[in-house]
């Protein structure tokens, strides 16, 4: 699998997800402006994704810093990490990424500005390499819950394209495919950007995992006829009560899930549990354009001029829903989440 995002010559090299599947094709960024932009238009997306690029974006904006003076050098990089923090607002792994960040800066007493340039670089890959060794500890934990010729149901991408690398539900799946489980993933195919069709059916393609593309109002029908053994999505924000924001439609998919007595479940890294947010009722919920739903793949217009449209991004799926969260620590209780 080709690499999310990357540090590479001196710049933050971002696979286009927008160009996605027709073109694989690279953004390389030489100003954090670019990173910015990057994320706010879902060239990057996926809440782990969003947080390693936030990170590489401050490393970035940290090196175009001309000037000598620490002081000015602190103020701008605070500049930098407020831009980048307000481009999604779902995400919790921006923030923790920025979050992280900006300990590092303010925990470190160094001579230069050179110096704290390489320690802002230094932290971001090593947030980028602890997602991956997340992931696929995730995965391992996750794959206890596949058993073999299960079929999965999935909703978004929650792959690799959503990380660094591997994958947080596709992790799970991923997981289970490397222990040598035979597997199937029904993918839905995510209104209104497609995500799923666009970007989960082409990786599970390009890794010979076996994948069958569904429209979103196809999931129930499936499961009535019992060809779903267990859903696992991703997540934006996980709460304290166990409540997960994740794209707009999962919520439908676990109401349907626990009509039909289908274990699902939620997997993410634990940087995703915001002890902050009490419950799902205060996770703020992103509204993206009207374009989005009224046109295809943002070209043809599909739906009558000045029509109304509701286009929030994410839905919030309660903890009562939801069988278990699957971790880097564990598959863990989405009643009784630790709180560190």
């Amino acid at each position: 699998m080709v690499p999310t995002v990357e540090w590479k010559e001196h710049r933050v090299r971002i696979l286009d997800q927008s160009a996605l599947p027709e073109e694989v094709c690279f953004l390389d960024c030489s100003d954090y402006m670019d990173v910015a932009e990057a994320i706010g238009s879902l060239k990057v997306r996926g809440a782990p994704a969003i947080g390693v690029t936030a990170a590489l974006g401050i490393a970035l904006g940290a090196r175009q810093y001309p000037k000598s003076d620490l002081d000015g050098f602190r103020r701008h990089v605070d500049q930098v990490c407020e831009i980048l923090a307000a481009t999604r607002p779902t995400a919790v792994n921006l923030f923790w990424a920025v979050d992280r960040m900006k300990r590092v800066l303010a925990g470190a007493s160094l001579s230069s500005v050179e110096a704290y340039q390489q320690l802002l670089l230094d932290e971001a890959q090593a947030i980028l390499a602890e997602d991956i060794r997340v992931n696929r500890t995730m995965g391992k934990f996750g794959a206890a819950i596949i058993q073999d010729g299960d079929s999965i149901l999935t909703h978004c991408n929650a792959g690799a394209l959503a990380t660094a690398g591997y994958g947080t539900a596709l992790g799970v799946v991923r997981a289970a495919w490397e222990a040598g489980k035979s597997l199937r993933v029904y993918a839905d195919e995510t209104r209104p950007v497609l995500q799923g069709a666009r970007l989960t059916a082409w990786e599970l393609q390009q890794d010979g995992i076996p994948v069958t593309l569904i429209t979103d109002n196809m999931a129930g029908a499936l499961m009535q006829q019992q060809k779903i053994q267990c859903c696992v999505v991703g997540a934006d924000r996980i709460a304290a009560n166990g409540d997960v924001a994740n794209k707009i439609g999962t919520y439908s998919v676990a109401v349907l899930a626990k009509a039909h007595d289908i274990p699902f479940y939620v997997a993410a890294p634990f940087s995703t549990i915001d002890m902050n947010t009490p419950n799902g009722a205060a996770i703020p919920i992103e509204e993206r354009h009207i374009s989005e739903v009224t046109h295809v793949h943002g070209g043809r217009m599909i739906a009558p001029a000045g029509i109304e449209v509701w286009n929030p991004a994410f839905d919030v799926t309660p903890a009562r829903l939801i069988a278990g969260i699957i971790t880097e620590r564990g598959i863990l209780s989405p009643h009784e989440l630790p709180v560190a």
